[in-house]
């Protein structure tokens, strides 16, 4: 540690320009994983908010919530009794001066999926809706006329609700005699009992069965990574991440390799004096270590700081305990990255170092 540090300090140039592509490399990193955080929670917000077990499906709706259609009636073939039916329908919405893609919920204001209010009221009429309140920042308020562009009927915005997305789109909370009225106009009473899924809550998923074969027990973390888009969109930031990862270990090793065959003959000195190839190995590694935990560290700080002045239409949520674990995988790439340099330093040989 003492060689390392002496050498860092001698050479503040050279060590700060490595630490600052690693701070760039793990202020990137950072904050691909704030953003592949924020992207999902616009995906699942309203879906984790009902604190669920399971959702039930037709079968041949291949877990597409808007693809099932199923009636009330098959409530009495689930057998758990904490369930809630839900319809849903994707709309664009305007007030007169904006415009928002929405997707309308369905529900009864009696079963645990009601959202609580945070402004305004409960509805208590038909054609009434509470909103998501990511709807403010788009110019949509209390007591505002929804018109919907798959239907001549008017939706009144009565409460606001907070983390209230689904599939990226803001979800409106209707009672369940609104979302029929909306899908099937005048055609409501003859299609009342329509629905879209039963949402289930219950201990585990296997107290749940249902006697209608045609129902399928979907998992709610399964149902969300079937939401159009939602795994393709994780798993393309994620593996941008790893590649990062080991674009990371490769900077370091390319760094650190040219700095040691600079030293050849320094430590071809030093192991001629009879310092070990443990003692110059542990020095690179520290060395290593050192500039690898300063430029995570301050990478950290600027993407909180960055964070604290991005407008809120950037998806971006930070998960301090994700952003620790990917630092320390910053770390430890880097330090293996500095394997080259060790490997180097061992195979010298004294003599032919001097001499060269």
């Amino acid at each position: 540690m003492f060689l390392a540090w002496n050498e860092m300090k001698k050479n503040k140039l050279r060590f700060t320009l490595i630490v600052g592509v690693l701070m760039l490399v793990s202020y990137l990193v950072f904050f691909l994983s704030g953003l592949a955080t924020g992207l999902a929670s616009l995906n699942r917000e309203a879906v984790d908010k009902w604190g669920a077990t399971a959702i039930i499906l037709t079968e041949e709706s291949d877990k597409s919530l808007p693809q099932s259609s199923l009636t009330t009636e098959e409530l009495d073939a689930i057998s758990e009794n904490k369930t809630a039916i839900l319809g849903q329908l994707n709309s664009i919405a305007t007030n007169g001066e904006a415009k928002q893609n929405i997707s309308l919920f369905g529900i009864d204001p009696e079963e645990f999926i009601m959202p609580d209010v945070t402004e305004g009221e409960v509805f208590s009429e038909v054609n009434e809706v509470i909103a998501s309140d990511t709807l403010k920042e788009d110019g949509f308020k209390l007591g505002d006329e929804l018109e919907l562009s798959s239907t001549d009927e008017k939706l009144t915005i009565v409460g606001f609700t907070d983390s209230a997305r689904f599939n990226a789109a803001p979800v409106l909370y209707g009672e369940i005699d609104t979302f029929h009225k909306i899908k099937f106009g005048e055609a409501a009473t003859e299609n009342e009992t329509q629905i879209n899924g039963i949402v289930v809550r219950a201990g585990d998923l296997s107290s749940i069965s249902t006697s209608n074969e045609d129902l399928e027990i979907i998992e709610i973390e399964t149902f969300i990574e079937n939401l159009p888009g939602y795994t393709e969109q994780a798993l393309t930031l994620n593996f941008m991440i790893y590649f990062l990862f080991a674009i990371s270990s490769v900077i370091v090793a390319i760094f650190l390799y040219v700095l040691t065959v600079q030293k050849i003959s320094m430590f071809g000195v030093m192991k001629a004096q009879g310092i070990s190839n443990g003692y110059l190995s542990r020095s690179v590694i520290a060395q290593t270590f050192l500039l690898a935990f300063t430029g995570v560290v301050v990478g950290f700080a600027l993407t909180l700081i960055s964070g604290a002045f991005l407008p809120s239409a950037v998806p971006v949520s930070f998960d301090i305990f994700t952003m620790i674990i990917y630092g320390v995988v910053l770390i430890t790439v880097a330090i293996l990255g500095a394997v080259f340099s060790v490997l180097t330093i061992v195979k010298i040989d004294p003599l032919k170092a001097i001499g060269g």
